[in-house]
Order: C-alpha cells, then sequence, then structure tokens
C-alpha cells in the first residue's frame, strides 16, 4: 500500500471512529435523559433472627354485605327471583314482578291470593288457564321468571327445579328453561299428577339438562289443560355449587382467592335498615328454604328471599376457611331506635343468635341448625354490635347491656364496639373497635401514618371498611387501588394495634350498582375483579406472616414499601411491597442485613407488578384483564438487588432465603477443572 492510500485509509478510519462515538454519545445522552428523572432510593431491610415482629392470623379478610345483589342474584346461586311471591307485599292481589304471563289475558289470567300452606309467607300465585288444548298457544300458557336480569344456562349443566303446587284438577304442567323471548327450549321436563294428588299443596321437583347455553334465559312454567293451579316456593338451583353448599363458583373461587381470613357479615347498612322493621333478622333466615319470609332490604331498595341467611353465612366462613365474624342489629336503625329499657328482646335474639352457631345439637337453636343438616357446631368468636351508629341516642345505653349479657354467657368471644377508638379512649369495654374510612386516593396515600400514634393500650382496630371513593374511585381505577395498597401497607405496619381489615363493599352486579366501586364485578355469567380486588391478592401472605423493619431512604414522599418473612412448603420467603404513587419511575436498591453470608443468602424468586398506561384505567367485561398484576422472575446479581418501581404501580419482590453455598474446584482425570458444592 503507498503512502497516499495508508493516509486516505487512516482519514476514513479516524472518521467512522468520530461519527460513532458521536452516535453513542448522542445515545448514552438518550439513555441518561430517560432515566435521569428517577431518584434513588434504598430500602434497608433487617432480616436478622428475632428482628421482626409477628403480624397477627387475622390481619387480612373480606366484607360479605347484602348490596348490589352480592347475594340474592350474586353469590347465592338461584336462578329465581321473588320465588315466593311475597315481594310485592301481604296485601292481595299484589304485584308479581319479575314473574310474567305466557300467552295473553283471553288465554290465561294470574293473581296472588293468601293460601299458601307456609305460615311464615302465605301469599301464593292463582294460574286460571282459560284454554284448553285445542285452544291454547302453542306451547301452552302460564308464567316466566327471568331471574336477575337473565339466568345463565350452560350448555350439559343440570339445574334442579322444585316447587309447590295444587289444583281442582289433574295437572300437566311442563317446567322449562327457555331463551329469553320464550322461543327456543334448552330443557324441559313435565309435572302430571291426578287430581286427588294435587287437591292439598304438594312439592314437585324435576332435574333439567341443558341442550344449549343461554346467559339470558328464563324458567318457565306451562300448561294446555283448562282449569285453576295454585303455585309457590319456586326455585331453580344449579346443581353444580361451590361445595354442594349453593354458592356461585366462580364468585365463591374469587373469594377464595384473596386467601382472606375472617369474613365480616351481612352488613354494614343492611343489617341496621332505614327502619327496624326491614332490618336482617337472623331468625326468619333460618330452617327450610320454603319458609322462610324474606324481607325488603330498605337501604339498598330491594327484595330478598333470604335463602343466604344465617346458616349459609357460617357455611360461607367454613368453606373459605376463614373465621366468620357476626354483626346483628343492637336495636338501631337509620330512623329510629329501641330505648334501653326495652331492648332485652334483642339482646336474647343475639344470644339465641349465637347458640345457633356455638350450641350443641340438643340445645334449642342449635337443635334448628341441626335439623339443617348441621350437628357440629360453628366456629364463633367474633360478634359485632351493630354498624357505625356510635353517638344514637341509644347507643351506649343499648351497648353496654349486649355487651355484658354475651360476655357472661360467652366469655371467650370478642365484642367489636362500633365506635372509633382511634384516637382517643372509648367510653365503653370493647375488644375491637370499628373503623371505616372512604375518601379520595390522595388522603388514603397519605393516611399510611394513620394508625403510628394510635394508643397501643386498650382495645385493637377492626378497619372493617375502607376504599377510595369519589372521582378518583371511577368504577375501580388504579389510581384508587394504588392508593388503598399505600394504606394497607401501613396498616401492616401498624398490625400491633390494627388486627383485622377488610375493602367494602365486596361485590356488585352491574345490574344493580348501588354503590361505587367495588371489589367484584359480575352479572349472570361474566365476572372481573377490580385493580382494588387485585391489590387484596399481593396481601394474601402476609395474615400471620413476620414484619420485618424496613426503612426507606432518599427522595421516597411519593413512595411506601415495607417487608414481610414468611413460610411456604418448608421454604422461607421475604417479600418486599412498594407503592410508587408518583408520575416518575424510580430505581430501589433493596438491602437485606442481618443474615450471615456465610450462613444464609436471599436469591431472587419472583416479582409481580400492577399497573397500566394510564392511573384511571379500569377492568371491565370486554377487558377485564387491563390493569390485572404481572408476574416474572426475579434476577439478581449476587446480594444485589436494585429494581425499577414503575410510575403509578404496586410492586412485590419474593427474596428466597436459602443456605449458602460454598464453591471449591476440584479437578478429574483430564487437565480440566470442575466445580462443585458443599
Amino acid at each position: 500500500m503507498d503512502m497516499e492510500s495508508w493516509k486516505l485509509l487512516r482519514s476514513v478510519c479516524l472518521l467512522s471512529f468520530l461519527l460513532g462515538s458521536c452516535f453513542v454519545y448522542q445515545s448514552l445522552r438518550v439513555v441518561d435523559a430517560q432515566e435521569d428523572p428517577k431518584p434513588a432510593v434504598t430500602l434497608q431491610v433487617d432480616a436478622s433472627n428475632g428482628a421482626g415482629r409477628p403480624i397477627p392470623e387475622t390481619l387480612f379478610g373480606i366484607f360479605f354485605e347484602e348490596i348490589n345483589h352480592a347475594g340474592a342474584g350474586g353469590l347465592w346461586a338461584e336462578l329465581v327471583s321473588n320465588r315466593g311471591f311475597e315481594a310485592g307485599g301481604q296485601n292481595t292481589p299484589s304485584n308479581i314482578w319479575p314473574w310474567s304471563i305466557v300467552g295473553d289475558h283471553s288465554s290465561i289470567y294470574v293473581a296472588t291470593d293468601r293460601s299458601s300452606c307456609f305460615e311464615r309467607n302465605k301469599i301464593a300465585l292463582r294460574m286460571d288457564v282459560l284454554c284448553d288444548s285445542k285452544g291454547c298457544p302453542l306451547g301452552g300458557v302460564g308464567v316466566y321468571n327471568p331471574g336477575y336480569w337473565g339466568m345463565n344456562i350452560e350448555e350439559g349443566k343440570k339445574y334442579k327445579v322444585a316447587l309447590y303446587v295444587r289444583s281442582t284438577g289433574d295437572i300437566d304442567v311442563s317446567v322449562s328453561l327457555t331463551s329469553s323471548n320464550g322461543s327456543l327450549t334448552l330443557a324441559s321436563e313435565k309435572i302430571i299428577a291426578s287430581a286427588s294428588d294435587v287437591s292439598k299443596w304438594i312439592k314437585k321437583e324435576v332435574l333439567l339438562e341443558a341442550k344449549g347455553t343461554d346467559p339470558s334465559a328464563r324458567l318457565q312454567l306451562t300448561t294446555t289443560k283448562k282449569g285453576s293451579i295454585w303455585i309457590d316456593q319456586v326455585s331453580a338451583m344449579p346443581v353444580d355449587t361451590y361445595k354442594g353448599h349453593g354458592f356461585r363458583n366462580d364468585l365463591f373461587q374469587m373469594m377464595v382467592d384473596i386467601k382472606p381470613r375472617f369474613i365480616r357479615f351481612p352488613g354494614g347498612c343492611f343489617v341496621e335498615g332505614e327502619w327496624l322493621s326491614n332490618a336482617f333478622r337472623w331468625k326468619e333466615t333460618v330452617g327450610p328454604w320454603e319458609e322462610r319470609p324474606g324481607h325488603f332490604g330498605d337501604v339498598w331498595k330491594y327484595w330478598t328471599d333470604d335463602g343466604l341467611g344465617h346458616f349459609e353465612f357460617f357455611q360461607m366462613a367454613e368453606d373459605i376457611g376463614a373465621a366468620p365474624i357476626w354483626v346483628f342489629n343492637n336495636g338501631i336503625s337509620h330512623n329510629d331506635e329501641v330505648e334501653t329499657a326495652s331492648i332485652m328482646p334483642f339482646v336474647q335474639e343475639a344470644l339465641d343468635g349465637v347458640e345457633f352457631a356455638r350450641g350443641d345439637a340438643n340445645s334449642t337453636w342449635g337443635s334448628v341448625r341441626a335439623k339443617m343438616g348441621r350437628q357440629e357446631p360453628f366456629e364463633l368468636k367474633y360478634v359485632a354490635i351493630g354498624n357505625e351508629d356510635c353517638g344514637k341516642t341509644y347507643y351506649r345505653g343499648n351497648y353496654i347491656v349486649f355487651y355484658d349479657a354475651i360476655k357472661k354467657a360467652y366469655p371467650d368471644i370478642k365484642i367489636i364496639s362500633n365506635c372509633d377508638g382511634s384516637s382517643h379512649p372509648l367510653d365503653h369495654p370493647a375488644d375491637y373497635y370499628d373503623y371505616h374510612i372512604y375518601t379520595s386516593a390522595s388522603n388514603l396515600f397519605s393516611m399510611y401514618h394513620q394508625f403510628d400514634r394510635t394508643s397501643r393500650n386498650g382495645p385493637k382496630a377492626f378497619v372493617s371498611e375502607y376504599a377510595v371513593t369519589g372521582k378518583d374511585a371511577g368504577t375501580g381505577s388504579l389510581l384508587a387501588s394504588l392508593a388503598e395498597a399505600a394504606f394497607l401497607i401501613g396498616l401492616e405496619k401498624n398490625s400491633d394495634i390494627v388486627e383485622m381489615a377488610s375493602y367494602a363493599p365486596l361485590f356488585v352486579n352491574t345490574n344493580d350498582r348501588r354503590w361505587n366501586p367495588d371489589a367484584i364485578v359480575f352479572n349472570s355469567s361474566h365476572l372481573y375483579g377490580t385493580p382494588s380486588y387485585w391489590v387484596q391478592r399481593f396481601f394474601a401472605e402476609s395474615s400471620g406472616a413476620t414484619l420485618l423493619t424496613s426503612t426507606l431512604k432518599g427522595n421516597s414522599t411519593s413512595l411506601v414499601a415495607s417487608a414481610i418473612s414468611w413460610k411456604n412448603n418448608g421454604k422461607d420467603y421475604i417479600r418486599i411491597k412498594a407503592v410508587n404513587f408518583g408520575a416518575n419511575s424510580v430505581n430501589m436498591k433493596v438491602l437485606v442485613t442481618g443474615l450471615d453470608p456465610n450462613v444464609m443468602r436471599v436469591t431472587g424468586s419472583k416479582k409481580t407488578v400492577l399497573t397500566s398506561t394510564n392511573v384511571m384505567d379500569e377492568n371491565s367485561f370486554s377487558q377485564p384483564e387491563k390493569v390485572v398484576p404481572h408476574e416474572s422472575l426475579l434476577e439478581m446479581a449476587e446480594e444485589d438487588l436494585t429494581v425499577v418501581l414503575p410510575p403509578h404501580s404496586f410492586s412485590s419482590f419474593d427474596l428466597l432465603k436459602e443456605s449458602a453455598k460454598i464453591r471449591m474446584p476440584i479437578s478429574d482425570s483430564s487437565s480440566h477443572q470442575k466445580t462443585t458444592t458443599v
């Protein structure tokens, strides 16, 4: 190569180097510009033996209230709405909604009367069939029930239909599951009986197997035989329910997956009523389902047949594996009160309700439970005296009478007052005080410190209702869930005084949204969890775990974090949870101290992140997983763990504690070395 060619080649190489360097510099500047806004913080976690504090076994649970058709038309799998025709009131003829006629008024006349064989629910439906097999429309005439905005009938599934019937003559009734307009029959069976068989009320049952699927189906009772037929207490239940106990499988599983340690029931305002005459009274909800009168819940404005009653709530708790917390009426509603001098009938009702759950099978109310198929008692260790009525005229006086009577009969039962004791001492005895908070996202996020300064003397706190509400919440936004996550981390850190916490409300049927937002959204056939639901799943391992001392260092005004340790399948884990409430991502270094590196070390296991592109994003039936946690493997370099917390996110990082392994080189017969662990 001559000198000129060499100079030219050198110039080209130099120019290429300079251009490449410029490109790399610009690229680095872009990366740096993207990452520069991330403030660096360090979370120091003390994992030394004996340094942590036990978290109560009961810390996180659920609260079930009959609101938003959570039970009737929801968790309770009964498909028929107003099955006993009682919802229209006791004066007849009454409104039979949502029942309607099949046919027209020239061929059938229906009206309610008070001829039922059941003393506590006297209303029955009379059908006068005016046509016969020659004059009736094809398929016959009768009545149909659309359920709760449609019955979800699935091909291949079986449904048990039961009803009470009587007649002045022979009957030939078709019991059918059909499409919403009745044009397509999904399943059908006949009830045929002679006049002598049905001259008095008789129970009839049929088993229907669906030949098709329709989420908006209805139940039809039709005939072409002229005459008068009375029907009452019509039930249609899927055969396949959770553990065979009458609960809708998919909704029940959503509760189970939270791993709740307790369940508070049945309310809430549902327990109080706008008026005492419409309050939930447990004695009217036990015994055979057809003998339960049902009642109008005047707070949430709908009728319940009370198939989901006192017995079923305790069964629900047992099936979940959660401790039941029974809330009973204390003689106070939203608008009327019983004077303390006259409160004893309510006190006795509460004592009887405890006996129903805990009494032996030979006791007065334990025998009622036994007749319902449950010989052994249910567990009941917690009761709440009323709901949200602290400060009412007769609250304190009534409370003291209830408290003394229950403690005398059942000294081991823990009693919950619904007066807030977080900022000042209660003026009455209690094992727990109830704390409710519904507020904006920014306010709830700041309430991470709510219980930091609460006195550690006296009763423990039960945060039985919390949620972000209002504009921040939408119908279940990411923003709301992040504030709730921060609040729960605060409760976790203060679990020496806060022993129980639950979100509210739990369920909403979208056809009757009485409260907003809610954790689990459903209709007859579909469901999804809101971001607030998924936040609760992050805390599934917290109850009974060990809270580790953790400290955030650096610019952390928008961050909240905690650390716990727990065991799973014989392995020890540390879980770091962190909420980034800010608009910028954050680099967080996790420094685990207190472990002898020669004995124990931590390795990455799993990371889970809940976030979305917009802080107001929500899930829906069309996008049920728009805002859900995403899991991935967590990698760490030796003992160094630095993680990125995305903007507006809730993250958890699971670390596995394992024995340290010493790697030593050994030689085989060849010249190559191998390594082994000892």
